[in-house]
């Protein structure tokens, strides 16, 4: 019986080795893509298990030979049951570890948008960094505990025995103004891949040196960017405040200057000094101020919305060939928050902008204004006479949509539908209304990161967002089409949700963007 045993487990064991070999070729085929450290951890870790696997299967078929050779006598067979059955025990807890190893390994951290799948690292000496800020996912922290999570099991606690203080002096070193990170972290409920350790370490190591490479930057922000760290990386992603450290101060101080002067020049001014074209533009802007993220209350603040209006129509002014068009104002509003995240703590929803001093509120609009003009000089025919650039769009999306979904592309088209019946407001607003607010700045992550390349990003953002529900949308009539496309069933979304639109629309960029015949009628 006791040799029947072991020779199960060997063959379970030969088995599950197989099984992690191919694994670790599949996931060397899947991130063939993605050159980053991650994919050769992965690597590392299916290779680690695999190697401790045949080293399990080695040692078993050691103990069988020892217990053959005790068979001959009684007495010696019943001295060595006790040992044999401690080490089929010793064996069958390693197994099991091993099992949660894999499926820990299969299931990844997060969905990232350019590593689809990841590893939880183990960091050296057994010890396990824990990420400043959240370190899980929304859905992970309102759900209860799962065992298939990827958290320490008790047998991991009992055998790596962490030493919390040494990890903890590591990190403190690693990272510049700690006690700035411990305030300003817990602001925003962040994904687990945004606020990583290695990640964070990562985005510490680019953004300490004396020039920051933009290239660097932007890999790391297409997956996420820790909160305190936002407005630093999106105005250097912008191109608003230069990758020289030692010139940046004094841009951003002469440009919050040229700002300032701007809105003396032209919104600070009696209404007969304006043109009957600007009166009207300006109150078109009072008029949507107010409707401004309806469901936030920050931005029903009268300040808030003076702010805004005070934006808007200054780059309205300097940008005459597009000037105002409804929208826009939605375009401002990510830009407000992450620059008022440096100087309000805690929720958005206890904001009060009416507790800074008038140079503060100042500098925020002024770095809104320019982050705006640096996002709308890359898509500017979207907003001109007959906004041209939406409508080239719209029409990509009903393609791409139909070359990865033809069931729903002819069913949207069967039942008299257009594209550009829904997907205008998409393109218009950048997904703004579409999604819940606190989702907003992480898709804008990779919004910034893509730089010029954004405007045909987003097609394959808006059709992976499309597919969603596309088995719904199967069983959908015209009517109840346009109904359940107005009004999404995105409030209770999480973070997972949003990650797995970008990974969908990263794979169908890799897929197709280098590939236009496959777009081809």
């Amino acid at each position: 019986m006791v040799m029947l045993g072991v020779n199960q487990w060997q063959s379970s064991l030969r088995i599950l080795s197989e099984s992690v070999l191919s694994m670790g070729f599949m996931l060397e085929i899947f991130c063939r893509t993605n050159g980053s450290d991650d994919q050769n951890d992965s690597r590392a870790s299916v290779k680690g298990e695999s190697a401790r696997l045949r080293h399990d299967h080695h040692g078993c078929c050691h103990q069988t030979m020892k217990s053959n050779n005790s068979h001959s006598q009684e007495e010696d067979l019943k001295k060595e049951t006790s040992p044999t059955n401690s080490h089929i025990t010793t064996l069958d807890s390693r197994f099991n570890q091993t099992l949660r190893n894999v499926q820990g390994l299969l299931k990844g951290r997060s969905f990232p948008g350019k590593v689809l799948i990841t590893r939880r690292s183990d960091p050296p000496d057994g010890a396990i960094l824990g990420s400043p800020g959240a370190s899980r996912s929304p859905s992970e922290i309102d759900s209860p505990p799962n065992k298939h999570m990827d958290g320490p099991s008790e047998d991991q606690i009992r055998m790596n025995k962490p030493d919390t203080s040494t990890s903890g002096n590591k990190l403190k070193q690693s990272m510049s103004n700690p006690e700035d990170r411990s305030k300003e972290a817990p602001r925003f409920v962040m994904g687990a891949r945004a606020t990583d350790t290695a990640r964070l370490v990562k985005f510490t190591k680019v953004l300490g040196g004396t020039t920051v490479i933009l290239d660097k930057l932007r890999e790391l922000a297409w997956s996420g960017v820790p909160p305190y760290l936002r407005p630093n990386v999106w105005r250097l992603l912008l191109g608003y405040a230069p990758p020289n450290s030692d010139r940046r101060e004094g841009v951003l101080r002469r440009k919050r200057t040229e700002y300032l002067d701007c809105v003396a020049q032209y919104y600070d001014i009696s209404d007969n000094e304006r043109t009957d074209e600007e009166i009207n533009m300006l109150r078109q802007i009072a008029v949507d101020c107010p409707r401004t993220v309806p469901d936030v209350t920050f931005f029903q603040q009268a300040a808030v919305q003076k702010s805004l209006e005070r934006i808007l129509y200054t780059w309205a002014i300097r940008h005459p060939a597009s000037g105002y068009v409804q929208g826009i104002n939605d375009l401002a509003t990510p830009f407000l928050v992450v620059f008022l995240s440096e100087h309000l703590e805690g929720s958005i929803d206890n904001w009060s902008i009416a507790d800074l001093d008038s140079e503060k509120i100042s500098d925020v609009e002024a770095d809104c204004y320019w982050c705006l003009s640096k996002l709308l000089d890359g898509m500017q025919d979207h907003y001109t006479f007959a906004q041209p650039g939406i409508q080239r769009l719209v029409f990509k999306l009903k393609e791409l949509v139909r070359r990865i979904d033809e069931p729903v592309a002819k069913h949207i088209d069967g039942q008299g539908l257009e594209f550009l019946q829904f997907a205008f407001r998409w393109f218009n607003c950048l997904l703004i209304r579409e999604i819940p607010f606190h989702l907003v700045t992480r898709l804008w992550d990779t919004y910034l990161a893509e730089g010029d390349a954004l405007p045909d990003f987003l097609v394959y953002i808006f059709a992976s967002f499309l597919l969603t529900w596309s088995d719904k949308l199967l069983k959908l009539d015209f009517q109840e089409m346009v109904m359940f496309l107005q009004h999404l069933p995105t409030n209770n979304w999480s973070h997972q949700e949003l990650e797995m639109v970008l990974s969908r629309a990263f794979m169908w960029h890799t897929m197709f963007d280098s590939c236009p015949n496959h777009l081809a009628t």
